[in-house]
């Protein structure tokens, strides 16, 4: 299988969001989005393995990640993220002929649920949920974010460094031999630091707001959910330390016609943890979608 092909979005406020392609282009087009703090990096291995399936599949780094631009109006709410994603929605099915169905991991999921479920319905032809619901344990949340702040200022001294940081927050998964995938994560300063590939402002539009903004983005978000009528996929963690049984039965009521898939000895970085299995569920849903169209 030969290398992703470079390619580019552009977002809703004109920023470049840049892109890998993988397969040839002309199988259903599969929009894979990131969690906060990844990059398009996250779906490699699954990129590959859906080309080889016959599907084009797109990983594009959201605004203010990777390689895309850090928007200058500092708008990372949920619905920024959102707005882009329905902008390259628009831009795969005009390239295609046909509508994408959207992977989304965690915040890539919110932005699926907003775009969808309540900005431009009907632009995705199906959705997959990455280890996000509406709703999401609090304290999860809290300790991804504490870690992210935690040296987005200070940075690390050396690629090591920083995988010393990820191997004390991820203890179940096992230590990578190689650290050239880290590396795409970070970004070396002139001063010498290695930094997180993420704009500040990101970090400091989750943390703003309160309680008060918290509860009124859940609400817009449960609302979102319930307006969904495509086919909908939720793979989640077995291990997940966002989304608890409670919030399973929740989604369930919400979208009813959904399929559910857990992924035994996974946490939240689904994908990571058992990217075997995660991709073999999403190739599942894939292929019955294809057989329906068909049918």
């Amino acid at each position: 299988m030969s290398a992703p092909a470079a390619t580019s979005f552009t977002g809703a406020e004109g920023n470049r969001l840049a892109a890998d392609r993988f397969g040839s282009g002309t199988g259903q087009p599969v929009l894979l989005l990131h969690g906060g703090g990844q990059t398009r990096h996250a779906w490699a291995g699954a990129g590959v393995r859906l080309a080889r399936a016959g599907f084009t599949a797109y990983a594009m780094d959201q605004r203010g990640h990777g390689d895309s631009e850090w928007v200058a109006s500092g708008a990372y709410d949920f619905a920024d993220f959102g707005r882009d994603l329905s902008a390259v929605a628009a831009q795969v099915t005009e390239s295609h002929g046909r509508r994408p169905v959207l992977v989304g991991a965690s915040l890539g999921g919110l932005a699926g649920l907003l775009s969808e479920g309540a900005q431009t319905q009907g632009q995705l032809e199906a959705m997959v949920l990455v280890d996000i619901t509406p709703r999401v344990d609090a304290g999860g949340v809290s300790r991804i974010l504490d870690f992210m702040a935690e040296k987005v200022d200070e940075g690390f001294a050396t690629v090591e460094d920083a995988a010393d940081a990820i191997a004390a927050y991820l203890p179940h998964r096992p230590r990578p031999r190689s650290l050239d995938g880290l590396a795409k994560n970070l970004r070396l300063h002139p001063d010498g630091r290695y930094r997180w590939h993420w704009d500040p402002a990101f970090i400091a539009a989750r943390h703003a707001g309160g309680e008060d903004l918290r509860a009124k983005v859940e609400a817009e978000l449960v609302a979102a959910a319930a307006r969904l009528t495509l086919p909908v996929l939720l793979v989640r963690g077995g291990q997940s330390e966002l989304v608890s049984e409670e919030h399973l039965d929740e989604f369930r009521q919400l979208v009813p016609h959904a399929r559910l898939a857990d992924v035994a000895g996974a946490g939240h970085m689904v994908a990571g943890d058992r990217n075997d299995v995660f991709t073999g569920a999403l190739l599942e849903f894939l292929q019955d979608l294809a057989a329906d169209v068909k049918a």
